[in-house]
């Protein structure tokens, strides 16, 4: 147990999370006046520039060549396929709303594991991950007709964003991290300006629209390396749970700027989907710390 390591883990994904969620607002804020490829492009431009410079002064460029590796082509598409629909959602849903459902990421990937990577899963966790997606439905709440194509656009983010943390896995380990962050930043933005014109074309942008993007692409770079170093410096069973303060951030800055406010449904979905990330969590690091100490007692005289 690292007392240090563990409180400047928990500020650091603190101030992860309060710099996605802000930057999700900012996006929220200008979706009406452009579409999805053009906010993708624009403030994907400012993003790639920052990321790029820190990368050439870090010496962390490498090869292109790096795209055509199976697992890093699966983690762009992923990550393409989760910023196109998580922007859709967040023009259509409530900025709480989607932010709830984004927590189901970690069950997902804890599913995804199983299914996929071979990762061994107990009854409970399975049991968990269940639960959890019933909140997920409590949050979306499908009429008669079904889903709305909002409610689609956000779990779709899920998927797509559960699809890049499992590919990333499969990343060998001498390709750098920052590395693959310059190489996916300038990529969406390459998508993002195709997209344009199928989308509805560019749209007019004034010096506050401009403004909001840039203070985005800030924040994102922020969160990025934040939520690295919250990873690195505190143990992930402690540091992890701490991503929930995203819904805190979400719920304030939803009521305060969009006029946005939770109601029953999707507090008790809310609740219900923590519980179950917060446990999973609980079980996959009882599951790692109990061999050790089996392993530590000391043996009978």
């Amino acid at each position: 147990m690292n007392p240090i390591g563990n409180a400047r883990g928990a500020l650091f994904m603190a101030i992860a999370m309060a710099a996605f969620t802000c930057n999700d607002a900012l996006v929220k804020s200008v979706t009406h006046t452009m579409n999805t490829g053009q906010i993708l492009f624009v403030r994907g431009l400012m993003t790639s520039a920052l990321v790029l410079v820190i990368a050439w002064r870090m010496g962390a460029l490498g090869s292109w060549r790096t795209i055509l590796q199976p697992a890093v082509a699966l983690r762009l598409a992923a990550e393409i396929f989760a910023s196109l629909t998580f922007i859709s959602a967040l023009g259509a849903m409530p900025l709480a709303n989607v932010s709830a459902i984004l927590q189901s990421l970690p069950l997902a990937v804890t599913l995804g594991a199983a299914l996929f990577l071979g990762e061994q899963v107990g009854w409970r966790r399975w049991l968990a991950i269940i639960i959890g997606f019933a909140g997920v439905i409590i949050v979306v709440r499908p009429g008669p007709e079904g889903f709305s194509l909002a409610a689609i656009y956000a779990i779709a983010s899920v998927i797509g964003a559960a699809t890049r943390d499992l590919a990333t896995r499969r990343i060998r380990s001498d390709v750098s991290t920052l590395f693959i962050s310059v190489v996916t930043a300038i990529v969406i933005t390459l998508v993002g300006g195709v997209l344009i014109v199928p989308m509805g074309g560019w749209q007019p942008m004034s010096l506050e629209v401009v403004g909001r993007l840039a203070v985005a692409s800030v924040l994102l770079l922020v969160g990025y390396q934040t939520i690295v170093n919250a990873m690195r410096v505190g143990e992930i069973s402690f540091v992890a749970p701490f991503r929930y303060m995203s819904l805190i951030w979400a719920i304030v800055i939803g009521f305060l700027f969009f006029g946005e406010l939770p109601d029953l449904w999707m507090t008790a979905g809310v609740s219900i989907i923590v519980a179950s990330g917060l446990y999973t969590f609980y079980r996959k690091n009882r599951r790692r710390t109990a061999p050790i100490a089996q392993e530590s007692k000391p043996e009978s005289l």
